[in-house]
C-alpha cells in the first residue's frame, strides 16, 4: 500500500474518530500518527510473511505454567486487519478501519486448564484495577473443553474463556489483573500494566 493512500485513508477515519493525544497505554481514540503506524507494522508484517497474531498483547500465569491468555486493543486490530488483509494483496478501507477504531469493547481471551471435559462451562471473567473490580459486557467460555498435550496426565484438558470490556469501564493506564473464576472453582489470575500496552 503507498504511504499517500494511507494517509488519506488516516485523515478521513481521523475526521469521523477526532483527534486524541498521544498513546500513553491502552488507547481507546487513536491519533492520526499512532493509526498510520498501526497499519504500516500489519503491512510489514505480510511483507515478512509473520502471522497477524504476534500483534495481540499475551500473558501467562504464574501459578499454572498451561494458562494464558491475550487482549487485543483497537491499534492491535488495525494491525491484525492490515495483515490480514495484505497477506491477500487487498487494502483496508475507509470503512474497515473505521469499523475496528468504532469498537467499543476490548477483547480477552484466557485459556484455562482442568480435568475433565466440561470444566470450563459457565465459567466467568473480571478486570481487577486496585480496589475496583471490573466487570465484562459478554463472556463466553467452552462447554466442552480440548484434551491438553498433558493428556492422559493432569491438567486433561484446556478451554477458552473470552470476554469483553467496555472501554469506558476500565482505566487503560492502570496495573490490572485479569482473574478468571472456571465454574469448576477456584481461580486464575494474569498481571498485565496497561500502561505498558501500545
Amino acid at each position: 500500500m503507498k504511504l499517500r493512500h494511507v494517509m488519506a485513508i488516516i485523515i478521513a477515519v481521523s475526521s469521523v474518530i477526532g483527534f486524541a493525544s498521544p498513546a500513553v497505554a491502552i488507547e481507546s481514540q487513536p491519533t492520526r500518527e499512532q493509526i498510520r503506524i498501526a497499519l504500516e507494522r500489519g503491512i510489514d508484517a505480510a511483507a515478512a510473511h509473520r502471522s497477524p497474531d504476534t500483534f495481540y498483547t499475551r500473558f501467562k500465569s504464574p501459578d499454572d505454567r498451561h494458562a494464558s491468555g491475550y487482549l487485543v486493543t483497537k491499534l492491535e486490530g488495525v494491525s491484525v486487519m492490515a495483515a490480514h488483509m495484505a497477506s491477500r494483496g487487498l487494502q483496508p478501507s475507509e470503512a474497515d478501519i473505521a469499523h475496528v477504531l468504532d469498537a467499543s469493547t476490548m477483547l480477552i481471551s484466557a485459556i484455562i486448564v482442568g480435568d475433565h471435559p466440561s470444566f470450563a462451562e459457565n465459567s466467568y471473567m473480571v478486570l481487577e484495577q486496585g480496589d475496583k473490580i471490573v466487570k465484562p459486557i459478554t463472556v463466553r467460555a467452552d462447554g466442552q473443553a480440548d484434551r491438553s498435550a498433558a493428556w492422559p496426565e493432569s491438567p486433561r484438558f484446556t478451554a477458552r474463556v473470552v470476554a469483553l470490556f467496555n472501554y469506558a469501564d476500565f482505566d487503560s493506564k492502570a496495573k490490572t489483573t485479569i482473574t478468571v473464576f472456571p465454574a469448576s472453582g477456584g481461580e486464575l489470575r494474569f498481571s498485565v500494566d496497561f500502561a505498558q500496552i501500545e
